[in-house]
């Protein structure tokens, strides 16, 4: 019985996966590419640095808090969305920056 329930637990694995997207947003003249955007639950944003000073890219979101911490310019930093929810996404540097990111469950696309 386990020979056969691990081989579909990995296929399972692999299918879900295989799913996932990754998406870039730069961050150019002290602003984000996008204003909003929507994902799916395990897909990947990168965020790229365009502008020839530091961004620190974060968020205090419940649903998912993180801090990419300063950065400079051509350096990328990523987040793995992994709840769904509404996302609110700043810049600790410049408050002007500002985008919300939509995760969806991937049965809702």
């Amino acid at each position: 019985m386990r020979r056969i329930t691990l081989p579909i637990l990995l296929l399972s694995c692999a299918s879900y996966t295989g799913l996932a997207e990754e998406y870039v947003i730069s961050q150019k003249n002290k602003s984000f590419s996008e204003d909003k955007i929507t994902i799916n639950v395990g897909d990947t944003v990168h965020f790229l640095n365009e502008d020839p000073f530091f961004h620190n890219i974060f968020s205090l979101s419940d649903e998912q808090f993180f801090d990419l911490g300063s950065y400079p310019k051509d350096e990328t930093r990523s987040v793995v969305f992994d709840t769904p929810g509404t996302i609110e996404v700043e810049c600790a540097i410049h408050s002007k920056m500002f985008l919300l990111i939509e995760v969806k469950k991937n049965e809702d696309k």
